[in-house]
């Protein structure tokens, strides 16, 4: 008799996955779950399969584990973190406002912001960006027009007017030989950053489309908008607050000097609920 798998989908400004809490029930092989429920044609359709479960480490509460699209596990996703602030408090597993979630990138501190019993958004601490990693980026002497952050998943910042290019562009870059570990493309245009005599705005608008990889073109990608927002203040087109436009949302994006960490904040949507055979 086939196994049913309970799941609910979710996104985060249009970035879709299908979550599971393998505290109730188990994926066997999530890998070839991700690749065939993700199918938009003959499965359920998203950006790939998320795992719920309970932390083994007293430094976080519960782990999140991310597959895209293509099968491939990724190390962190923004707009996946904050889904699971929202399933895990609407859903009744937690009474926490604050939760600390375990991802193959460290432990990311969620904190709620509740209306009416309601999560209406979620502040996610993304830690401190990279900007030098030779296992992720090894292209310094040989990519010149793009800026590297890794926000635990490596970033290829790129400024442009044409920002639709992302589907040609990024097809090519995602496995360029500058990313050993193949890499997430952003492409980004300032909309307002800059004063007449050069000063920041207090808070800058930056129109930004996503290729990732393992999903291809994506609504929105929270560590992507992290990386966005820092590019844009090391080349000093925008001070270091920005609200990232992508095609699915807008994400507001801190990256504080007191600490040097980044700081999503961002709305979480259910889609809807559902079982699927295995």
């Amino acid at each position: 008799m086939a196994q049913k798998i309970r799941f609910t989908k979710m996104h985060g400004c249009g970035n879709d996955y299908i979550y599971v809490n393998t505290m109730e029930q188990k994926v066997p092989n999530p890998q070839e779950a991700a690749v065939r429920w993700s199918d938009r044609y003959k499965g359920i359709g998203s950006d790939g399969l998320v795992l719920i479960g309970k932390s083994p480490v007293p430094e976080a509460d519960y782990t999140m584990h991310i597959y895209n699209a293509d099968g491939s596990e990724a190390m962190m996703c923004g707009n996946a973190s904050r889904c699971i602030g929202k399933y895990l408090y609407e859903r009744g597993l937690t009474t926490k406002t604050e939760i600390r979630l375990l991802t193959l990138s460290g432990v990311k501190t969620l904190k709620l912001h509740i209306i009416n019993n309601k999560v209406e958004s979620v502040t996610v601490d993304m830690g401190e960006p990279v900007l030098e990693d030779e296992s992720q980026f090894m292209g310094y002497r040989v990519l010149d027009k793009g800026t590297f952050v890794s926000m635990g998943n490596p970033h290829y910042v790129i400024f442009t007017d044409d920002v639709d290019q992302v589907g040609e562009t990024g097809r090519m870059l995602e496995k360029h030989p500058a990313f050993p570990q193949r890499c997430n493309i952003e492409f980004a245009k300032i909309v307002s950053g800059k004063t007449a005599n050069h000063t920041s705005v207090d808070r800058a608008s930056i129109r930004t489309r996503v290729w990732e990889r393992g999903s291809g073109i994506t609504q929105a990608c929270g560590t992507g908008a992290c990386a966005t927002a820092v590019a844009a203040a090391l080349k000093g087109k925008a001070g270091r607050k920005s609200d990232i436009v992508m095609d699915g949302g807008t994400l507001s994006i801190e990256w504080r000097e007191s600490d040097n960490h980044v700081y999503m904040t961002g709305p979480a949507e259910f889609v809807f609920d559902g079982e699927i055979e295995i």
